[in-house]
């Protein structure tokens, strides 16, 4: 990893809670870490190829990305304030050998996104 990918890594570290490639640009033009947008491209492509970072898809079709705890593992979403939960796969309760019977599919991979309101979301009056 070069320098500026390794600062920029290093301010990934530090987000709190999803962000977007722009957020994460916008974050090291502040920090004045002089990198462009094809780096920032390219780092988060390298950190979600090395699973320290996930893209999820936002329910309004936007992507963001969050750090990650090693091993696989579901995230759910809150739809209003963008905070992101990891659930581990015990807790989801899939079976994948179930599925891959059923379906006649071999599965390789999944990723499962779940999209409601969140603990302190759901405390707050909706408008």
């Amino acid at each position: 990893m070069t320098g500026p990918r390794r600062r920029l890594a290093a301010l990934v570290g530090r987000q709190d809670g999803p962000f977007s490639a722009s957020d994460l640009l916008a974050a090291a033009q502040r920090d004045g870490l002089g990198v462009g947008r094809a780096t920032v491209f390219r780092t988060l492509g390298l950190l979600e190829a090395q699973g320290a970072v996930e893209r999820i898809d936002l329910p309004s079709g936007d992507h963001a990305y969050v750090v990650c705890a090693r091993g696989h593992h579901h995230h759910a979403v809150c739809v209003e304030c963008g905070r992101v939960t990891d659930l581990p796969e015990i807790e989801v309760g899939l079976d994948l050998a179930e599925l891959e019977r059923r379906s006649g599919f071999e599965i390789e991979a999944h990723r499962l996104e779940l999209f409601g309101r969140c603990p302190a979301c759901r405390r707050r009056p909706r408008d």
